[in-house]
């Protein structure tokens, strides 16, 4: 789950914010260890359906004691965020088991600058020089990472760019679901609604799992619910501009997973095209904040 940094917080509690936010970042990195064991015999996008499946049956127990949970409004902004989460959940599992993990969490860190592109775009949303800025400085940064012409854009890579890009159509749809659906409640559909779709697809892929696969597979459902509450929670607690700086602890985790659980190697320049990305979706979220702050009424073009 990705949340819209425009969300009106419960209260203002930064240090509990950054606390559940770490959280999250050792739930979904341990998630894509999961992922990566599990691919050795089972296809990505196979584990796509395992992932809402697990994930489904472990929040069922919180429906049964609040039914409320289930019984959403906004279904068409519920029904876009999970038709952009699914093609999300395909490409992301299919980088994660098929390129370098550091290089995928990179790119990942892009979703919100497609996301206020894509604003810009389908939206009407206004920019200026400041985020127009950023916006540039957090696009070199994914061409830093991918290196085109230097770097083979492999299957693997490419997909972590479409992963990228469906995160951020998540994102505008979360936008409208800010102060209307519960944190939990969005949580829940986020794994309910996929569950069809995925289980058709992976049927052109399946192989039924077997001895630890079943482990990994209950392993990437539960991390997964892990990090989605945890994010909730976060973003419910503290505005987005206190706690998105903690989020970059996911790529020094990634960057270890990949060294030295699988033998991967990271460069300098991998870490720099990162590091640009990350901040320049932190200063996105910072100016967003600020116009929220100021209101509807006295809100000026985003700058």
């Amino acid at each position: 789950m990705t949340p819209s940094t425009s969300s009106t917080v419960s209260a203002n509690r930064p240090l509990a914010g950054a606390a559940w936010i770490l959280v999250a970042a050792l739930g979904f990195s341990a998630a894509w260890v999961f992922i990566r064991l599990a691919s050795e015999t089972i296809h990505p996008f196979a584990l796509v359906f395992w992932r809402n499946a697990a994930g489904l049956l472990l929040i069922v127990p919180l429906v049964l004691r609040d039914p409320s949970i289930a019984s959403p409004t906004q279904w068409k902004s519920h029904a876009v965020r999970s038709t952009s989460g699914v093609i999300g959940m395909f490409t992301t599992f299919y980088a994660v088991a098929n390129a370098p993990m550091a290089t995928v969490q990179a790119i990942a860190f892009a979703a919100p600058i497609f996301a206020t592109a894509g604003a810009a775009l389908f939206l009407g949303e206004k920019l200026r020089a400041r985020r127009i800025g950023a916006l540039l400085a957090g696009f070199a940064g994914v061409l830093v990472v991918l290196r085109p012409g230097a770097e083979p854009l492999t299957p693997g890579i490419l997909s972590a760019v479409v992963a990228a890009g469906a995160t951020a159509f998540s994102i505008i749809a979360v936008k409208k679901l800010v102060g209307i659906a519960r944190p939990m409640v969005v949580v829940f559909w986020s794994f309910a609604l996929p569950v069809l779709p995925t289980f058709l697809i992976a049927l052109a892929f399946w192989t039924t799992p077997s001895g630890y696969a079943w482990l990994y597979i209950l392993g990437i459902g539960a991390s997964t619910f892990t990090a989605q509450i945890a994010t909730a929670r976060a973003f419910s607690i503290a505005e987005a501009t206190a706690v998105m700086p903690y989020d970059f602890v996911r790529f020094g985790i990634t960057v270890a997973i990949g060294t030295f659980l699988f033998g991967e190697t990271v460069d300098g320049i991998t870490l720099l095209g990162g590091a640009l990305i990350l901040g320049s979706a932190i200063y996105l979220a910072y100016r967003e904040a600020v116009l929220a702050r100021k209101g509807p009424a006295s809100t000026p073009p985003l700058n």
